[in-house]
């Protein structure tokens, strides 16, 4: 089962540094739980203030996997900055449904990713099955699909359902379930064909290792 926190400082309490400090520790907490994505997803933040807080983020992730003396598991992704994922060594990005191609990127990492992972991971946001279909044909390694049961910030974008979710399941791409994900659904999208759940509050807002034991 595979498991995205997608990150949103805003939804923690406090000035700025705090929110980010908060950030830091969720991050920090989600790689020793072993999640296997964290999407860095600070759309508000200049590509200054990005490149720094990525920084961090990738210093934080790899350390807490040398202290847990494990193999390297959590890829910590950009949100669709592909020069700052570059330029501080992440693993890879995270790309939205209208972004560049999934092969365009690797592309760019492989020209200019000296010292960077020789192969990026690249998610892509998908709304559809035919988004999930573009996204596998251009080689993303997994598709977030969504939203499947509505978005509380969002209610105007209609949710996609189970049905929805698994068309878009057929396609020979992982895909993870987004969008109103909790502990008492997460197993009837997997039923539907998902790879796994992804999401924001579901992580943000609970002891992140009681939900990565209880959904595995």
């Amino acid at each position: 089962m595979l498991l995205c926190y997608i990150t949103d400082r805003k939804q923690f309490s406090g000035d700025e540094a705090t929110l980010r400090r908060s950030l830091l520790r969720k991050i920090a907490d989600a790689t020793r739980c072993g999640v296997d994505f964290v999407q860095l997803r600070e759309k508000d933040l200049s590509a200054r203030e990005l490149e720094a807080l990525a920084r961090e983020a990738v210093s934080i992730v790899r350390e807490n996997l040398r202290t847990e003396n494990r193999e390297l598991r959590t890829r910590l992704l950009v949100n669709s900055r592909t020069d700052i994922a570059l330029a501080v060594g992440a693993d890879g990005v995270h790309l939205r449904s209208d972004d560049i191609s999934p092969s365009q990127v690797r592309s760019v990492w492989t020209e200019c990713g000296a010292g960077s992972h020789a192969r990026p991971t690249i998610g892509v946001s998908c709304h559809s099955a035919e988004d999930v279909h573009q996204a596998a044909t251009d080689a993303a390694d997994f598709a977030l699909f969504g939203p499947v049961f509505g978005k509380r910030d969002a209610p105007q974008i209609p949710p996609a359902g189970l049905e929805g979710l698994r068309r878009a399941c057929q396609e020979k791409i992982p895909v993870l379930a987004l969008g109103g994900i909790t502990l008492e659904n997460a197993q009837v999208c997997l039923d539907a064909g998902a790879a796994g759940v992804a999401g924001i509050r579901l992580f943000q807002e609970n002891d992140i290792s009681k939900i990565v034991e209880s959904l595995r």
